[in-house]
């Protein structure tokens, strides 16, 4: 079955049987999970099951947006409530914090067997800026964020669940949201080089990244960085050095202005090896996989090499006593 370089979302908490036909037919290279997916953990598990046999890979990519504090999929009374990354940068340990968080999440992911967490958010905040990022940043200080940004990454990875650094190569000047306009940034390439630019080119050796929907006009005034040859090859791979596998934001965005298909097929002309679509309606569904490629070449070097990461699986952790650490942590701050 050949694999396409897309990642799917679904409708609900189990796979319709135009889902199932859809995924055979397509066998994208990853699902990702959103609320609308879960209910308890017997029936993840059993969706995540569903999907790997109709694809016909046990290691599939199941990704998530597992972040802590707004942004977390799973949450009580069936998982823990985990805190936001701006609370744990506070803590006096906030990099044992980050990495022990970020480990006891990979602990709830991998029972469900969900392999990918959208994690870590390396983006800087900035007074005044939208929202969009707010606390979920890890704070405004470029070589900070690096640090506790890799700490995330790292505790995911002990957990054996592989990071998605995001939002290459920064949103976090944005005076708007992406999921509902184009944000733009004004500010000088000397200057995104001097700081936004700065945790992402310090974490260029992780395996995963997604890109922002956001136009930096000292670098492409025209078109936002998923869709910019000039950013992805420039930027991305150029200036911060990525070369692992890059993956869209969500192409149905409003930020991107073109219909589905046009918004994928723009992405893979500016370098990206994957197209992520959440929103799990089957007529986007369909036109994205039409106008994604089978993944090879490049983009399926990246993908292996990312799941070779992981493929030792999660080292040894005594559960009750790191939540017992983390929890002393968190509390302190």
């Amino acid at each position: 079955m050949t694999v396409r370089a897309f990642i799917s979302g679904c409708g609900s908490t189990t796979l319709s049987e135009e889902e199932k036909r859809f995924f055979s037919e397509a066998c994208p290279w990853g699902l990702i999970l959103f609320k609308r997916n879960i209910e308890d953990p017997a029936q993840v598990a059993e969706l995540i099951a569903s999907y790997r046999e109709i694809v016909g890979r046990d290691d599939a990519p199941v990704l998530i947006d597992q972040e802590g504090g707004r942004v977390q999929r799973l949450g009580p009374p069936h998982w823990p409530d985990f805190p936001a990354a701006e609370k744990l940068a506070t803590a006096s340990t906030s990099r044992e914090s980050v990495s022990l968080g970020a480990r006891l999440i990979a602990n709830e992911l991998l029972r469900l067997g969900i392999n990918v967490d959208c994690v870590p958010v390396a983006d800087l905040r900035f007074p005044g800026a939208h929202d969009v990022i707010g606390d979920r940043a890890y704070g405004s200080d470029p070589a900070a964020v690096a640090t506790l940004a890799r700490a995330a990454a790292e505790g995911l990875m002990a957990g054996g669940v592989l990071p998605v650094v995001k939002h290459i190569p920064g949103h976090g000047r944005a005076m708007a949201d992406s999921h509902l306009e184009l944000p733009k940034v004004t500010v000088s390439r000397v200057e995104l080089e001097r700081t936004d630019f700065v945790p992402f080119r310090a974490l260029n050796d992780l395996p995963l990244a997604m890109t922002a929907h956001v136009i930096y006009e000292a670098v492409d005034p025209a078109l936002p960085a998923t869709i910019s040859p000039t950013v992805v090859g420039e930027v991305i791979r150029g200036h911060i050095g990525f070369d692992g596998l890059l993956m869209t934001d969500d192409v149905s965005m409003k930020a991107l202005s073109g219909g589905i298909g046009q918004n994928t097929r723009a992405a893979f002309l500016a370098g990206c090896d994957l197209a992520l679509h959440c929103n799990g309606k089957m007529d986007e569904m369909r036109s994205v996989a039409e106008n994604s490629p089978p993944l090879d070449g490049k983009a399926a070097e990246r993908a292996k090499k990312a799941l070779d990461r992981i493929a030792s699986g999660a080292k040894p952790l005594d559960v009750a006593e790191a939540w017992g650490r983390f929890s002393a942590m968190v509390e302190t701050v």
